[in-house]
């Protein structure tokens, strides 16, 4: 079996939901990374013999296989296919392991993996509204059977993680409060200038608040009353892209391309899809065994701060410190372009592996279903 190598990342900052990218058409977000990608790289765009992307709500613009549309926005060549993949929250980390996947295999030598979403002009759950709206189940008359008429949301789950691990309002607080303090460092620091592909006069980050505190956390009302959960510990509405290049040994030599990352091991786990976020414990877990790894092996960590619970019980659970997990701060404070933010991730950690000089990084995320995707990558 070939290695899979990602030569290229790149992301756009990550907007907020009204804010200086919430009118970019989706597609002209996601052509925006991939001639970006491409330019950085080097590489012919004929060599590319696909590109993967991430998308959740795949209606309005941001329907009809954005993949393909995104390409083609680009003005890039017409021979080269697209497919847009739907995993969650995950969506474009999954891209990333079905183009290394196509490597790995000697099928593919070049593949883009990428992710795009603007939660302002397409917002959560448009595409699930259209059968609410007709009175339909969204999960259907057997999986009620199985699972009830429950509730069955991102927010429950987040809670009912709070219960299970007894942690506090104030833990998460905490957290929160953390990850808006990492963040504000890394962009006074130019951590992300390199990553980062300027867009419609955004430069940097939008959603990060570096004059937050405690006491203003403590002001906010729960989602719910009795809850722990308020929206400062909390995922950010967020608009944004992300691609990665993924490439062969061959074609790493063919094309003299210069390797950032190799893709030690992927993992893709199912659990239970009440409590919805939990997946990232058992699929790190998973990805350690098959690799032959300790957690301890890891030098930097990158969990989706969906909510604060999700990195909290993680972390818990798997024995990885807080201290080397979002070291650049979360979606807490950064935002979760839904499809996008896997490669996003991606490319927050690869360049925080070179920058810090890490050897090997891991990527978790949690999905919608219950489900969470786990990469661990190599610096190369």
């Amino acid at each position: 079996m070939t290695e899979a190598f990602i030569v290229g990342a790149v992301r756009t900052p990550v907007g907020t939901k009204k804010g200086a990218l919430a009118g970019v058409h989706p597609a002209d977000m996601g052509a925006h990374v991939l001639k970006e990608l491409l330019t950085r790289t080097g590489v012919d765009p004929t060599a590319v013999e696909d590109v993967v992307m991430g998308c959740v709500s795949q209606v309005g613009p941001q329907a009809l296989d954005i993949a393909r549309t995104a390409w083609l926005s680009a003005g890039l060549p017409e021979t080269t296919p697209g497919v847009t993949v739907d995993r969650q929250c995950g969506s474009s980390q999954q891209a990333l392991h079905f183009a290394a996947q196509g490597v790995m295999s000697g099928t593919q030598d070049i593949v883009v993996a990428g992710g795009v979403e603007n939660m302002g002009m397409v917002p959560i759950g448009t595409n699930a509204k259209f059968a609410l709206d007709a009175g339909v189940s969204l999960y259907g008359p057997e999986w009620e059977r199985r699972y009830g008429t429950q509730e069955i949301s991102q927010f429950r789950g987040a809670q009912l993680m709070c219960e299970k691990w007894g942690l506090s309002r104030e833990e998460l607080e905490k957290f929160a409060l953390e990850s808006h303090r990492r963040a504000a460092a890394a962009l006074d620091d130019g951590r992300f200038d390199e990553q980062v592909a300027p867009l419609g006069g955004l430069e940097r980050d939008e959603g990060v608040r570096p004059d937050t505190s405690l006491e203003a956390m403590a002001e906010l009302a729960p989602l719910r009353e009795g809850w722990d959960l308020t929206a400062a510990v909390a995922s950010q509405v967020s608009v944004g892209a992300g691609a990665l290049l993924i490439a062969s040994e061959r074609a790493v030599a063919e094309h003299g391309l210069t390797p950032l990352a190799r893709v030690v091991q992927m993992a893709v786990v199912g659990d239970d899809p009440v409590y919805m976020l939990t997946a990232p414990i058992p699929a790190t877990q998973v990805a350690l065994r098959k690799a032959g790894m300790s957690i301890d092996d890891i030098d930097t960590f990158e969990v989706n701060e969906a909510f604060a619970p999700v990195p909290l019980a993680w972390a818990r659970e798997t024995g990885a410190e807080l201290a080397k997990t979002n070291v650049n701060g979360g979606a807490i404070a950064l935002g979760h372009p839904l499809g996008a933010t896997g490669s996003i991730l991606m490319t927050k950690l690869v360049y925080e592996l070179h920058r810090s000089a890490g050897r090997y990084g891991m990527q978790a995320m949690c999905e919608g279903g219950g489900q969470a995707n786990v990469t661990i990558v190599e610096r190369v």
